[in-house]
């Protein structure tokens, strides 16, 4: 385990370093790509080297955001760094950038109650986003919030909070929001971005509906998508959110099966405590929104996960 620190000691070790790499978790949504983009911002308006690497594609819904076509995959990674900072997530969750960084201290930064504490410091904090630790950090190196940190911030808020609307929505959220406003981002193109679909991904929804289930007496609802359909997929962001909404639903699951043998599982929920079920499969998360990967195939994914979620219910 790591040493635990604090807002404080997070803003000395990045003012002691002079080169970072900053990644985030697989399947990045708009608080990993937003909260490593505004740091990679700052990082570099003070004249220190800095790099986001992510193990994964990208979501196409985020490319409005400055910085987003500076993103590599760990394969595009030439340079060298004397630090990894590591966001959204703990070190068990960011793919190929482990083997890149190997051997570099390492800054974790992650608002998710099962971090594993795998890293050389570690400021862990209940907050509504990672992107809200990221905005408390800067405001503690008196920094100047540019528009290029400031967009990238109010979106990793935004949908880490479904637009200010899920329970970890706080009063110090919508002070860090307004303050984001005032430096320059602006909610309508943020909520318009965000929005606005391709035909192929409305298509692509409308597949993955076929593949809904209902279970523990309508208590779960799950999307289930084989290697052939995730194939034809761009991205599935959202996905889980069409079959949390339904009426009488406590807990929304989504099963990708990326590979043969691998599925990723994410889980939205509005009572039970979903981190607990994506622990059983070394996973984790929060209380209402987790997930996990699991090396097998779809179908046994799917058994096991469901099981879980209903022994859970049931306890």
């Amino acid at each position: 385990m790591g040493k635990k620190i604090g807002i404080k000691e997070t803003a000395d070790c990045l003012k002691n370093t002079d080169s970072v790499i900053i990644t985030a978790h697989v399947s990045p949504d708009g608080d990993a790509i937003g909260s490593t983009l505004a740091l990679c911002a700052y990082m570099r308006g003070i004249g220190k080297k800095a790099d986001v690497v992510i193990d994964d594609e990208l979501p196409r819904s985020m490319s409005f955001l400055p910085g987003y076509d500076d993103i590599l995959r760990p394969e595009d990674y030439k340079g060298s760094a004397g630090m990894l900072v590591i966001v959204d997530t703990d070190s068990s969750r960011i793919g190929g950038v482990a083997e890149i960084a190997n051997g570099l201290p390492i800054l974790n930064i992650d608002h998710h109650i099962s971090n594993n504490g795998l890293a050389d410091y570690i400021f862990v904090e209940k907050s509504a986003a990672a992107a809200e630790m990221v905005y408390e950090i800067l405001t503690e190196l008196k920094a100047e919030l540019t528009p290029e940190i400031a967009f990238p911030l109010y979106t990793g808020l935004a949908t880490d909070t479904g637009f200010f609307k899920f329970s970890n929505t706080r009063s110090s959220t919508m002070r860090a929001a307004a303050a984001l406003i005032d430096a320059g981002a602006l909610p309508h193109v943020v909520s318009e971005a965000l929005e606005a679909k391709p035909v192929e991904m409305v298509r692509g929804q409308m597949e993955a509906l076929q593949t809904m289930e209902l279970t523990a007496g309508g208590r779960v609802a799950g999307l289930f998508l084989d290697r052939e359909l995730m194939e034809r997929l761009e991205s599935t962001e959202g996905f889980i959110d069409m079959v949390r909404v339904i009426e009488g639903v406590d807990v929304a699951v989504l099963i990708k099966c990326v590979d043969e043998n691998v599925c990723r599982v994410s889980m939205r929920s509005k009572g039970l405590d979903v981190s607990k079920v994506a622990g059983e499969f070394d996973g984790g998360g929060h209380i209402r929104a987790a997930g996990c990967t699991l090396k097998m195939p779809l179908a046994e994914a799917k058994k096991a996960v469901l099981d879980a979620i209903e022994r859970a219910l049931e306890a």
